[in-house]
């Protein structure tokens, strides 16, 4: 297996972990959460997926929405005697966008960095001993044409 491949594999695998485990807590789980984006985005760019795009939007959802959360924390954050109204939290918005279209989008990565691994290994085993591609086809065929 390719190196690329094999990294690819696992960062798609622990991004998803990361950003399931960041939801416990949002606030302080926020840098766990675009820690683990940013590793889904690193392994489909590593194993070329098709699924690049979505996921760099998401990662860049991700990133203002948890700049923004900071920044509206070190502000001492909405309501109450800020002076922000609730209105505010519509900047936090990107936040939970970004994560739930990176969740989304890691799970096709995660099922084609699995299916990507597999078909590698098979071409890499090459054809059984005594056995010719393509043999068995000819042997139905054969079969089931009466002859």
């Amino acid at each position: 297996m390719k190196a690329a491949l094999l990294w690819s594999r696992v960062l798609v695998v622990v991004g998803f972990v990361l950003m399931l485990l960041g939801a416990i807590d949002p606030l302080e789980g926020s840098l766990v959460i675009l820690a683990g984006g940013a590793m889904v985005l690193l392994s489909a760019y590593l194993g070329k997926s098709r699924h690049r795009r979505i996921l760099l939007w998401g990662f860049i959802l991700l990133a203002v929405g948890v700049g923004a959360l900071w920044v509206m924390n070190a502000l001492g954050g909405l309501g109450g005697d800020t002076g922000r109204s609730m209105w505010w939290a519509l900047v936090l918005l990107p936040y939970p966008v970004g994560w739930i279209v990176c969740l989304v989008g890691a799970i096709p990565r995660l099922i084609e960095s699995f299916r990507k691994g597999r078909a590698s290994e098979e071409q890499q085993a090459g054809p059984q001993e005594g056995r010719v591609p393509g043999a068995e086809a000819d042997a139905d065929k054969a079969r089931h044409s009466g002859a």
